[in-house]
This record gives C-alpha cells, structure tokens and sequence, in this order.
C-alpha cells in the first residue's frame, strides 16, 4: 500500500512539474506590466518627484520594505543619466541598479534597470504623464525579455500581479505625497 501511494505523489509531483513547463513554454518571449493612479496636480508637480531618484524615499514602496538598504546616488540630480544602486539587507530586494536614460519634461520618463540578486535581469520602467480631469494620470509600466526560468518565475509567482500589486502601492505614495 505504502508503494502505491510514493507512486500516486510521485505521479502528482510529474504531472504539476510537466503542467507548469508546458504554461510557461506558452508565455511569449517579453512582458509587459502596467499599472496607473490620477493624481490631482499637474504633470509638471508629479514630475520631480519621479524624474529625481533622490525623491524615491519619500514614496517608493521598496524604501519601506527594507529602510536599511544601501542605496548609492551617481550622475546628475535628475534627469538622463541620474543613477541609483541599491543593496537590500532583504533577499527578495537584491542588489541592483537603476538609471535615467530618457527624461520629457512633465511627459516622460525611461529607466533602465539591471538586477544582479536575487534573479540576474535587465529590464526598462517607464512612467507616462497625462492630463485626466483636473489631474494628470500616471501610468508606471515595466517592460522586457522574458527568457525560459522567468517564464516558469511567472507561473509559480504571477509577476504581474507581485511587481503590480507593488506599483500599486508606489502610485498611491506618489499621490499621497504630491497631495499634501
């Protein structure tokens, strides 16, 4: 009887393994996660406190997940070429970096950030500014390759839903702090 249970797990542990190579082999080969808040003030209001790194403490979702992270300023101020590494104390943070590399006053801006822990990645964040109502809509996309292990990441962690739910959050610290 033991046999055939160690049979009937080992079938199940197979057959879920097999189910989740078979969803991510599906996946396409890029993605795209999006996420967007309307904040009542001006695009040109908004726009500082993302266009300068040094103003993420204030509202980005990851500062207070781990407010021991070293985090190292390079290049301008604001704007292309502004840079910020960050060393979490925290494994699912990691050590990466991020780096202005387009920058539309009051319109755009694109960042490139390469991630070398937990999981090595290179991948662009874009915010978009535009006007709705009496406001400005901020939209926070992240976009990239996705090769076969980020795939199976996806299945098993929905990415989506994980760094959505984060965007989420930094939106609504945006607003909180350009509100006030």
């Amino acid at each position: 009887m033991e046999t055939i249970v160690i049979i009937a797990i080992l079938g199940i542990i197979v057959v879920s393994v097999l189910a989740v190579v078979g969803v991510a082999a599906s996946k396409p080969d890029s993605f795209v996660i999006t996420r967007s808040a309307v904040i009542n003030a001006s695009a040109t209001n908004i726009f500082p406190h993302v266009n300068n790194l040094r103003q993420w403490d204030a509202w980005s979702p990851w500062v207070k997940m781990d407010p021991q992270s070293k985090v190292t300023f390079t290049g301008p101020e604001a704007g292309v070429g502004a840079s910020m590494k960050w060393e979490s104390q925290k494994d699912e943070l990691g050590i990466g970096t991020m780096t202005i590399t387009e920058s539309i006053g009051g319109e755009k801006i694109v960042m490139k950030m390469d991630i070398e822990k937990p999981m090595p990645a290179s991948n662009m964040s874009e915010f978009t500014f535009k006007p709705s109502g009496m406001g400005t809509e901020v939209i926070w996309s992240l976009k990239g390759k996705a090769d076969f292990m980020g795939k199976i990441m996806d299945v098993i962690l929905n990415l989506d839903k994980m760094v959505g739910d984060m965007y989420e959050k930094g939106l609504a610290n945006l607003k909180a702090v350009v509100e006030k």
